[in-house]
């Protein structure tokens, strides 16, 4: 839009999230409903089913080490003597089979446990996702203005992540090592005593020290080059998506230069990341190491003394090596879910934040009747230190054209802004026969309003997709129709692939007047009853100006239609046009009275006629010139 005017702050109206710092108990509390979900009872039950096989798993893996145990004694004259129960039920090679078995069973109900629970994590990022994406489309166009596409789509990828791992994390891997600290522990109380308890315990309580306080030290870290992969992440689509801009001023190395000065930054944060994850593991295994050392020398003494057998010293070894297991990934556990909730505090920042534009409660279904649209006094600013509109109020009848022209950052393209209800104004009232838009749905006010903007955008698909995003429900006989109207059935039937061929992204393979009728055919299937046309032909070359115009008049035929026009040459058959300047409308009326007037209107209507007259001398210069030369060429 030509209209520059673009918020650059915030009112005070607008609600802004507070920063926050989000635990890992506010987080499991909040992701809790999706993975207990009320309208699921299948996936409740895999819940419950899943935490049984889980306890199963863990009791048989206590088992383990027992059948070593056995196993070991079973070999020993002595170990024979005093494991009775090792030659109740059976001898070494009984107890080797039985050692086999409990392994292959504890990586059987494991593996149960992960595939029944499947189903309810990836539900929860699901629906949590499908959540965030529709809150993102319910907020303000203010707050898509100020955000960076690439850096939104980052937020979302890596918070989709630590969904899945947060509830992954916490539910299989959180609450079982917890349950294999205790059932560890209780062994060695029972199997030895006290003090070998009290040493693991120890052990257990100086390793989550160490790890807390280093994932804290690496956190910072983590959080520097998650915003340093954001930036890089960001300057590349930009750079990708403005890829003929960049061709066009040779900026290919100034490009390049200022992606890998982002991409320096991420890899120099990177390096720091490993070589603090390399602290944090040394850290770990040394703590773990110790308190392994620790216990063996015990039982070493106790076999010694004639109170343990060598069975005991493999059976406490094996349970040590055991609880390395789950001993890492609480260690893992802690650090992956503190990080997962730094990836995640943007997301539900994102959810936090509160439509600038709300309905009202109760608010009615707009009853459009006749389709009369008034600006009743209405004041407007982005910023309140520059107002945008001072007061501006029109009319436009029902069934109707009514035009605004004016110069650029004059506030026209803000009024088509006002009617779609993307900001409210400050002052005065919208109406549309007689009901104000402030007060009625958003959703029925913006299905019975029509827009073609002048940078039509539209969506990496084929052409039948784009056209019928206008009603989701028309046929193939209506979408073709809407397309002959808009005179681009001819150019699709020529396309190889016709209705069905792809557009690339943003339409990027169609040429502006392309993209323009496609926007006419899709305004046309929609079939408002008022029509707004945004300055819809001024990017375009005079013969397809003329052709869209040609278009955009059938569309408008019978509806009431607010006309933003950069050439007048586009509105002179308006029943009125609006010279809008500085946000005022200073001249009213009809073409040819405006021009009797000698004011403004008349004063933009002859230097445009001017540099439409220099410019086609200089197209006909160019194909005399041309002419001559094919004579020249010729004799």
């Amino acid at each position: 839009m030509t209209d520059q005017t673009v918020p650059h702050a915030r009112p005070a109206s607008a609600p802004v999230a507070a920063p926050r710092e989000l635990s890992l108990m506010r987080t499991v509390q909040r992701l809790w409903p999706y993975v207990w979900p009320e309208d699921r009872s299948d996936l409740r039950m895999r819940a419950v089913g899943a935490v049984a096989m889980m306890l199963i798993a863990k009791l048989v893996t206590i088992m383990v080490p027992f059948s070593f145990k056995w196993a070991t004694d079973a070999l020993t004259d002595k170990g024979a003597d005093q494991s009775t129960f090792a030659l109740a039920i059976g001898g070494p090679i009984a107890l080797t089979i039985l050692y086999g078995f409990l392994r292959a069973f504890m990586q059987l109900f494991t593996q149960a446990r992960d595939a029944l629970f499947a189903a309810v994590s990836m539900n929860a990022v699901r629906r949590l996702a499908d959540q965030v994406f529709i809150h993102l489309h319910q907020l303000s166009l203010r707050f898509h203005l100020e955000r960076k596409t690439g850096g939104l789509t980052r937020v979302l990828e890596r918070g989709r992540t630590a969904i899945e791992q947060i509830v992954r994390l916490s539910m299989l891997t959180g609450l079982p090592t917890v349950v294999e600290f205790a059932l560890i522990l209780g062994v060695l109380f029972y199997q030895f005593d006290w003090r070998y308890s009290l040493v693991v315990v120890i052990m257990i309580a100086c390793y989550l020290w160490f790890t807390t306080v280093a994932t804290n030290w690496r956190i910072s870290i983590r959080r520097s080059m998650n915003e340093s992969d954001s930036d890089a992440n960001t300057k590349a689509i930009d750079s990708l998506l403005n890829y003929e801009t960049v061709k066009y001023f040779g900026a290919e190395e100034r490009e390049a230069a200022r992606y890998d000065k982002a991409m320096e930054r991420y890899e120099r944060l990177s390096v720091g990341s490993y070589v603090s994850l390399a602290v944090l593991n040394s850290g770990q295994g040394v703590i773990f190491t110790i308190g392994l050392a620790i216990v063996m020398l015990m039982c070493i003494s106790g076999i010694r003394a004639g109170t343990h057998t060598i069975g005991d010293f493999v059976l406490v070894n094996a349970m040590m090596i055991q609880l390395y297991q789950p001993l890492n990934f609480m260690g893992m556990l802690y650090r992956e879910v503190k990080q997962a909730v730094i990836d995640i505090e943007t997301m539900f920042d994102l959810l936090g934040q509160n439509p600038e534009i709300q309905d009202r409660p109760g608010a009615p279904p707009l009853d459009v009747r006749e389709g009369t649209l008034r600006f009743e006094d209405v004041r407007f600013s982005y910023d309140p230190a520059r107002p945008i509109l001072r007061g501006v109020s029109f009319e436009v009848p029902a069934g109707q054209t009514v035009a605004i022209v004016g110069p650029s950052g004059a506030g026209k393209s803000t009024i088509s802004r006002l009617i779609f209800r993307f900001y409210e104004p400050q002052a005065g009232r919208i109406t549309i026969d007689g009901q104000d838009i402030a007060a009625v749905q958003q959703r029925t006010l913006r299905d019975r309003v029509g827009m073609v903007p002048q940078d039509t955008v539209l969506f990496n698909d084929t052409i039948a997709y784009n056209i019928r995003y206008g009603r989701w429900d028309a046929t193939d006989a209506e979408v073709e129709a809407a397309a002959s109207l808009a005179q681009i059935d001819n150019f699709i039937k020529l396309v190889p692939g016709g209705y069905g061929a792809q557009v690339g992204e943003r339409g990027l393979k169609l040429s502006g007047g392309e993209k323009q009728r496609v926007a006419i055919a899709r305004t046309i299937l929609k079939g408002p009853p008022i029509l707004v046309l945004d300055e819809a032909t001024s990017a375009l070359d005079s013969f397809t100006e003329r052709e869209i115009q040609i278009a955009l008049d059938r569309v408008s035929k019978g509806r009431t239609t607010l006309v933003i026009a950069h050439r007048l040459s586009t509105v002179v058959n308006a029943n009125e046009i609006l010279v809008l300047d500085k946000g005022v409308i200073v001249e009213r009326g009809r073409h040819d009275d405006l021009l009797a007037r000698q004011g403004v209107y008349a004063a933009m209507w002859n230097r445009q006629r001017e540099v439409d007259q220099a410019n086609e001398a200089l197209r006909r210069a160019e194909a005399e010139e041309g002419k001559a030369e094919h004579v020249a060429i010729g004799v």
